[in-house]
Formats: C-alpha cells, structure tokens, sequence
C-alpha cells in the first residue's frame, strides 16, 4: 500500500507500507522526521500526523486515549491522530498526511 507524507519541510514523499503495520512504523523506518518515542504504545504524542480531509472519514476518529495523548502537543488540530494508532490496510492505500511540527526530532 500507497502512503503519501509530506514532512514538516513540505517535502512530499510517497512510501510503500506493509498490511498490518502501523503508519508510525513506515513513517519512521523510512527515515522521515518522526521522533515516535513510545513506539507505538499510546504512551507519547511523538507520531503526531495531520490526516488529509479527504481521509478522514476512512481513517476513522481518535479513540478516547489517544485524544487525551494529542491534548499534550499544542499543535493539534481537528484532523489530528497519532500514527501509532493508524494500521495499513488495503482500505488506506493512497492514505495521506502530514507531519505535524510536534513530532519533529528537532522539537
């Protein structure tokens, strides 16, 4: 499957994920700027993506732990998630985001 990023730099880049992976996973072992500390246990707010509008209905809303993780950043918008928290799957193919300034290793 298809994800397109485009990192904090406004780079875009389009990288292949695996079924079942989670997007913090691809976004990070691709090397983009993602600090994803907790890797993946809904324990940080370091994955911190901006999920495109056309996708949010597909990639669904937060769960209620994970918006308490996103009220920590104060880069939080309406179309937030965590990338932890999104799973590859044939229903996200062309899935695209962004990287929120939050989840900068810069940070």
């Amino acid at each position: 499957m298809k994800i397109t990023v485009t990192d904090q730099a406004g780079e875009v880049h389009e990288l292949e994920g695996l079924e079942g992976w989670r997007v913090m996973e691809v976004i990070r072992d691709w090397g983009l700027n993602i600090k994803a500390e907790c890797g993946g246990a809904l324990s940080c707010a370091t994955c911190h993506v901006y999920v495109d509008s056309d996708w949010l209905d597909t990639v669904g809303a937060p769960s209620d732990e994970e918006e308490d993780m996103l009220d920590s950043v104060g880069d939080v918008k309406s179309n937030s998630r965590l990338s932890c928290q999104i799973l590859c799957s044939d229903d996200l193919d062309g899935l695209k985001l962004t990287l929120a300034p939050s989840a900068s290793k810069d940070f």
